[in-house]
């Protein structure tokens, strides 16, 4: 039985702010089968994911706020083998359910995730490596794993272009975003060491950068549906970006006049408001595109 504190670490329900890369992933997918999707699904949301979670939390050792956790409870030595036995749930169950392609990727993820929390290696301090490290991983990483999760497929059926492209456009949409994730923990951060990307950037530059990126992913996403699917998912896209938009130039008013509005409140509304926008565009897109529906 796990402790509150390990179970509060593992932070699943934080899962569903990164479940956006899984459903695009989706719905793409031509070979849909309900249990390996379900069985895909749990394994990086409900083991990989958590696993993650957990791993960082317990070199990290926060006494602030983390996503999800105002308050982190001291961790213990039950969080790290709670860690290393959720990596190696995930891994086993992908490859009996999956495939190996499926568990390398899998492996690999856990590998990565280790190398940015780790003492002895620490991506997290590097500004630009960890950035581009968590954006890349969490971002067109994922994606692939998801992609062949789902259809079970092996790595030659990845380099399709409009498969790698959308991978390309999750990371591009992470990279602008993670600065905005550290925004608040520039002193918890110094305390550890971190040169975080928003640490380097500042409060008001890491608003700017995510600004720029931000924008920039958004133009490449209805590029991209207009090229590889229909208009109209590029128009729906930039629908469902209008509140996210709209929260971001409101919280980036009020850290203009007070800079200790980057706090983690408006941090976490922001991660609310885009899974829920994001996820929300994206089954639409599954459900269209598939026509599950209609069957």
């Amino acid at each position: 039985m796990f402790t509150r504190s390990t179970l509060l670490h593992l932070r699943i329900p934080f899962s569903l702010l990164l479940m956006p890369v899984y459903v695009f992933a989706l719905g793409l997918s031509p070979n849909l089968n309900e249990s390996r999707l379900l069985w895909s699904f749990l394994i990086i949301h409900l083991f990989l994911y958590p696993a993650s979670n957990a791993y960082n939390s317990y070199f990290d050792k926060d006494e602030s706020s983390i996503g999800l956790l105002k308050n982190p409870p001291p961790v213990k030595k039950e969080l790290y083998w709670t860690a290393l036995l959720f990596d190696g749930i995930a891994i086993v169950l992908g490859l009996i359910i999956v495939n190996i392609s499926f568990a390398v990727l899998l492996f690999s993820y856990g590998l990565v995730s280790k190398a940015y929390s780790h003492p002895s290696i620490r991506l997290k301090k590097y500004p630009i490596i960890g950035w581009l490290t968590a954006g890349f991983f969490q971002g067109f990483f994922t994606f692939m794993m998801s992609y062949i999760g789902i259809n079970q497929f092996g790595f030659e059926n990845l380099w399709r272009e409009p498969i790698w492209i959308a991978a390309l456009l999750t990371s591009l949409m992470l990279w602008a975003s993670y600065p905005m994730t550290q925004v608040y923990q520039h002193e918890e951060d110094k305390k550890h060491g971190d040169k975080t990307m928003s640490r380097l950037l500042g409060i008001r530059g890491t608003f700017f950068f995510a600004m720029f990126f931000f924008a920039l992913s958004a133009i490449a996403f209805v590029v991209y549906f207009s090229v590889y699917s229909e208009t109209r998912y590029a128009y729906g896209f930039v629908i469902c970006l209008v509140p996210i938009i709209l929260f971001f130039l409101y919280w980036f008013g009020l850290i203009w006049k007070d800079e200790t509005q980057a706090n983690y409140s408006n941090t976490m509304r922001l991660n609310f408001i885009s899974a829920l926008c994001l996820n929300g565009f994206f089954i639409w897109f599954f459900l269209e595109t598939s026509h599950v529906l209609q069957r």
